[in-house]
């Protein structure tokens, strides 16, 4: 009997499924379009071939998949893409077609607008992007790579690639600052380290044991200010690491970046 109650629920599930498909086509048989609104998205998985995801938006989004080079939108920017190189925390190369550092075009601009108030606090001083637009792909690498740290800690180094991160829709940016000399300012810690003193949160702790000077936290409130002045919000455990919007926001935006173009 519970077999036959199976089989019923599930049929009649498909049939409301064909009803609702046919009477869709039907409502459009006069050639009209379906209006953006109301149009149901296709969310894509990790397997398909098409490397951009879907992700359901607001009725006002603009702003689905308009990536730019930040450096077309500003040359000042600096641009050392690490996981393009060995020189990161994993020691090898995860990029192997990503040479630029993209970013949605609004965020850009913001980014570009930072990097006008940090001339004019320091002139001569330019940012440093270390990784931009990162797709879900190296994100996995990344969380696997650290599967010797806990989960619930894991994500405060590395966003889960399952909950898809800001850095997959071009909405977060990892940067530092550079001076006239070209030479990254010290900031006490290095890009990448996960130890605590590269926390943000905890920069008075740090100061207080003399592990961080008084010239570290200069240079990562100098970054922070001109980053804040644009709305990016640090995260608090990545000196380096600034998000343009929260998660939700971006996935109403945005689009999910699974793989390299």
């Amino acid at each position: 009997m519970e077999k036959l109650k199976v089989v019923f629920r599930n049929f009649y599930g498909i049939t409301i499924l064909l009803f609702f498909f046919f009477s869709c086509t039907e409502n459009n048989t006069d050639g009209e379009k379906t209006k953006p609104e109301e149009q149901e998205k296709t969310v894509v998985s990790d397997t398909v071939q098409n490397p951009i995801e879907t992700i359901p938006q607001a009725t006002n989004t603009t702003l689905i998949n308009d990536l730019v080079d930040i450096q077309e939108i500003n040359s000042d920017i600096l641009v050392e893409l690490k996981y393009a190189t060995s020189d990161n925390f994993m020691g090898i190369k995860l990029y192997s077609r990503t040479t630029k550092a993209y970013l949605q075009k609004d965020v850009a601009l913001r980014l570009s607008a930072a990097q006008k108030m940090l001339d004019s606090l320091k002139p001569g001083y330019r940012l440093l992007v270390y990784d931009a637009l990162r797709p879900v792909s190296v994100q996995r690498k990344m969380w696997n790579a650290l599967d010797s740290i806990p989960v619930e800690e894991r994500g405060k180094f590395v966003s889960n690639p399952n909950n898809r991160s800001l850095h997959n829709m071009g909405a977060a940016v990892d940067l530092t600052v550079v001076n006239e000399r070209g030479i990254p300012l010290d900031m006490g810690a290095g890009y990448d380290d996960i130890r605590k003193i590269a926390y943000p949160s905890l920069e008075s702790q740090f100061l207080d044991s003399g592990e961080l000077k008084p010239e570290h936290i200069r240079n990562r409130k100098l970054l922070r200010t001109v980053m804040e002045a644009q709305q990016f919000r640090q995260l608090q455990t990545e000196w380096w690491h600034f998000n343009a919007c929260s998660r939700p926001e971006a996935l109403k935006k945005y689009k999910v970046l699974l793989e390299e173009f």
